[in-house]
């Protein structure tokens, strides 16, 4: 039996990484421990525990479980399942992973069965479902995100597995189990397994010549894929273009796939050059599809490429202060009526373009400012267009 079958956890409590889930007053535990969960769908990355989670909640239940995935599923096997147990007392357990990629169809399946409770349907995905889900699916269960496994999690779990298994091995192949693994512990436990069969005594270079990289969002290096990451977003903020190629090359040699980067730097395009620089957005949204159908090692060029250009923008944060002030007014329960005039039924309403463009009415009830121009790049043509506009 493999490492990762052998200590796959069999109880609530034996689930590592997941207390924001699973502590003793955590909302998804009280609802297991009552057996009140609706039907329900996890996400997370991989080796996080969303299937062991799911198969955990039937034992505890004691449903009879149903493992399938959404890119082999057949309407028919559905329909097998719950004919056998239409008028049953007890209801299956029916487990789907790779969720986000069930049909429209295969969700039109689903729907009346998860309406009766003819079976508790839990689904898995490494991506969001709500993005997958129609809205009647989404309406009919509750969304869990399980996190990342962290570091110290991850620790813990080695020692105690090397302990029982009598593993002998130093600080720097623990580290680098834990480091190259990215949270991902059915990982971490593979690589353990294949070098201990490789001899008794586990060496740093063994396990280097069996994951050279970094797994998912992770790095081998010293300093963590976070710091890395960090390092070089505001390497580029603060417009240093040969800091921020350095870092964007340490974190292609640590392992970090590309999408992960492209992604942050998309976030990096919005958030401090904005409308200062608009086509900003559009490269860094061009290059996440770009490496998204290409990879490594060419994905490199067009990191590059965008790295530079936002390095070499100007910058401006406005546009996250703006939405992030608007945010906290609304959470403060600055909510308004919406003035009559521009309400659906228009009483009122001044139709802009009747009046050369703009005309004086009222949008909000109450005046309020949220966004400051910079008056940096593009944000100052920007003011100069609504003062032409209002003029």
């Amino acid at each position: 039996m493999s490492l990762a079958l052998k200590y796959r956890p069999k109880t609530l409590d034996e689930i590592i990484g997941q207390e924001h889930l699973l502590a003793p007053k955590a909302v998804l535990r009280t609802l297991i421990k009552k057996n009140a969960l609706i039907h329900s769908f996890f996400y997370g990355p991989p080796g996080c525990g969303k299937t062991t989670l799911a198969r955990v909640i039937a034992q505890h239940l004691q449903r009879p479980f149903f493992e399938l995935n959404a890119t082999t599923l057949k309407v028919e096997d559905l329909r097998k399942i719950f004919k056998e147990y239409a008028n049953a007392l007890e209801k299956p357990l029916i487990f789907i992973d790779e969720v986000h990629r069930l049909s429209k169809n295969q969700q039109e399946v689903l729907l009346p069965f998860m309406e009766n409770n003819t079976a508790l349907i839990i689904g898995a995905s490494t991506e969001n479902p709500y993005y997958s889900l129609t809205s009647a699916m989404r309406s009919r269960s509750h969304l869990f995100e399980l996190h990342r496994v962290n570091d110290e999690a991850l620790e813990q779990q080695l020692e105690k597995i090397i302990d029982k298994e009598v593993i002998h091995m130093a600080s720097d192949e623990k580290a680098f189990l834990v480091s190259s693994s990215s949270g991902d512990v059915r990982a971490m436990l593979n690589l353990l397994e294949s070098a201990t069969a490789l001899g008794s005594e586990v060496s740093l270079e063994q396990l280097k010549a069996i994951r050279p990289y970094a797994l998912q969002a992770g790095s081998s290096e010293a300093d963590s894929h976070y710091d890395l990451a960090s390092a070089m977003i505001k390497s580029i903020r603060g417009s240093d273009v040969d800091a921020s190629i350095y870092y964007l090359a340490r974190l292609i040699n640590g392992g970090e796939p590309a999408e992960f980067i492209a992604r942050r730097l998309s976030i990096l395009a919005s958030e401090d050059i904005g409308n200062a620089n608009p086509h900003a957005l559009n490269l860094a949204s061009s290059t996440l599809n770009i490496v998204k159908m290409i990879g490594y090692p060419e994905a490199r060029i067009s990191l590059a490429q965008l790295v530079i250009y936002l390095a070499s923008s100007p910058k401006s944060n406005r546009a996250y202060l703006a939405i992030n002030s608007a945010l906290s007014a609304i959470k403060n329960g600055e909510i308004y009526p919406i003035p009559k005039n521009i309400k659906q039924d228009k009483v009122n309403y001044l139709y802009p373009h009747n009046y050369g463009g703009w005309v004086k009415q009222n949008y909000m009830s109450k005046e309020m400012k949220f966004y400051e121009s910079s008056k940096i790049g593009f944000e100052k043509t920007l003011d100069e267009w609504l003062g032409k506009i209002r003029s």
